[in-house]
């Protein structure tokens, strides 16, 4: 039955992905929600990196570990270690690189004969997020890394918040607010990007399998509170049946503050 209220369309999807797909995947062997802080994880190195001159514009790189079933890896530029040991859900901080094309190798934490991914990396001024999607098992999504351009621009007087789906088991979905009153984000499926802006406060996220009138039944909640001039990513992780799923992985948000 429709409803008979008219919710007011915050956002609808504008990309999957919202970047470039890595191509040439290689083979091989609780956060509550609360906006706010950087990413997690071991903050990157530039050792044996060219900065390209101080007058150039610079490029900036992180790296975000979302394959529920993948175990550590580490992270190599152009066959220098840039991240050591980065465990599952963890966001690593910028790097800054001069804009041009890197060979990007991820392997098992200590073990570097076991290549998850190797490809050449084209990277061009800007932010960029380099996200480790699907799963090594590929139970449900394959294994496959992807380059999001990261928005870091002031959003001023609002909050700017950027939905990443990348639970491999669930379909995809709309993000409401106020018991489905407002659509923050709309048929979202794995792999999607999609952004919204919203004044600072206290929202309950409310997460719902896709549907052309929004209102699903929700399957999860979360509290946040984005504070105006910031710039936010949501990571949906995880899966929506872990008892099934080939890593015992909950489905959650890991919420991280991008500038």
């Amino acid at each position: 039955m429709a409803e008979s209220h008219t919710r007011r369309r915050a956002l609808t999807l504008i990309g999957t992905t919202g970047g470039i797909a890595l191509a040439g995947c290689m083979g091989g062997s609780d956060d509550d929600g609360e906006m706010g802080g950087s990413g997690s994880g071991d903050d990157m190195s530039d050792d044996g990196m060219d900065d390209g001159g101080s007058d150039e514009a610079m490029a900036n790189v992180r790296v975000a570990h979302l394959s529920p079933d993948a175990p550590n890896v580490d992270v190599y530029v152009d066959g220098d270690m840039v991240l050591e040991d980065v465990p599952y859900r963890a966001v690593s901080d910028y790097l800054e690189l001069a804009p041009g094309t890197y060979t990007v190798m991820i392997t098992a934490a200590g073990d570097p004969d076991t290549v998850v991914f190797e490809d050449d990396l084209e990277i061009t001024d800007g932010a960029f997020t380099i996200a480790a999607l699907g799963e090594l098992s590929e139970t449900n999504q394959p294994f496959a890394p992807a380059v999001l351009e990261d928005d870091v621009s002031d959003p001023g007087d609002n909050a700017r918040v950027r939905l990443v789906h990348a639970s491999p088991d669930a379909p995809a979905v709309d993000v409401t607010v106020g018991d489905g009153e407002t659509v923050l984000f709309e048929g979202a499926a794995f792999g999607d990007a999609a952004t919204t802006e919203v004044p600072g406060g206290d929202y309950t996220l409310e997460v719902r399998p896709a549907t052309e009138t929004n209102d699903g039944d929700v399957v999860a909640t979360f509290d946040v509170a984005p504070e105006a001039g910031s710039v936010y990513t949501a990571f949906a992780v995880g899966y929506l049946e872990p008892d099934m799923a080939p890593a015992d992985a909950p489905f959650d948000l890991e919420v991280v503050m991008d500038a």
